[in-house]
């Protein structure tokens, strides 16, 4: 939304959204909405350390570094509005749910062939990044607004059965709660989206912008962190670490394991 303190780095090349720009700073265009992705950050960070300090296996490493790369292009971009920061936004989003996705697919095919780059896991792996690519490029000349955002919704929902998989098999109280968590997190997030657009040409005449946006960044911070979490949880308990879903201070929950010795 186009009001407020005129900017240095010139008009808006980007999707513009719902806050008004630049009326705190002639610097951040979006206030909210590029403070909100601090959660995302600090969040993912968190998960981070989890994973390194209990020597986690490195797809951990990798994912939750994804996330961080996510929410600091998200950042970027409300803070810019500029088409180029959109891009840094935007195509780390597929990015991060094409490994979510490939990661297991590839685990599965493993078990039956040993190798990566001469068995069954080649045509899998070289067709979804072909996808990716072409999308994201095409997006990135032509602005391909619909298809991208049909193509990450595609990717999302492929994701979902490996989280019910997970759910149905796992007994721990604590640890289906982070699932169940994540799911209401994450609508919740979406109704704030939702609310942001459909709502955005009659929120400039209220006195108070609820900022659905930022709301929505917020929420998904916690989504991501909850369901990275879980899946830690899940992948300790196949690894035999007698894993333990524990709350830190009685709120902010985290995994905690206990490895055999020999390893």
């Amino acid at each position: 939304m186009v009001e407020g303190i005129s900017s240095f780095r010139g008009p808006v090349t980007s999707n513009d959204w719902c806050e008004k720009n630049y009326v705190y700073s002639s610097y951040v265009a979006e206030f909210f909405n590029t403070m909100s992705n601090i959660t995302s950050i600090l969040l993912a960070f968190v998960d981070l350390i989890n994973a390194l300090r209990q020597r986690f296996e490195k797809r951990f490493s990798i994912l939750h570094i994804s996330n961080i790369i996510l929410a600091v292009g998200s950042l970027l971009y409300h803070a810019t509005l500029q088409h180029m920061q959109q891009l840094g936004d935007e195509t780390p989003m597929v990015w991060e749910m094409l490994f979510a996705f490939l990661h297991p697919v590839l685990l599965a095919l493993l078990k039956y062939n040993a190798d990566l780059f001469s068995g069954p896991c080649t045509p899998v792996a070289d067709l979804l990044v072909s996808i990716w690519s072409c999308i994201c490029s095409y997006h990135a000349l032509v602005r391909f607004g619909i298809g991208f955002k049909v193509h990450y919704l595609i990717l999302c929902l492929l994701c979902i059965p490996r989280i019910y998989k997970y759910y149905i098999h796992t007994k721990d109280r604590r640890a289906k709660l982070l699932a169940r968590l994540y799911l209401v997190s994450v609508f919740i997030a979406s109704l704030c989206w939702l609310y942001d657009r459909i709502c955005c040409d009659t929120i400039p005449r209220w006195r108070f912008n609820p900022q659905g946006h930022a709301l929505w960044y917020f929420f998904m911070g916690f989504s991501s962190y909850l369901a990275n979490t879980f899946l830690m949880f899940c992948r300790a308990k196949q690894l035999g670490w007698n894993p333990k879903a524990i709350n830190f201070m009685g709120v902010f929950p985290y995994v905690k394991v206990q490895k055999p010795k020999t390893q």
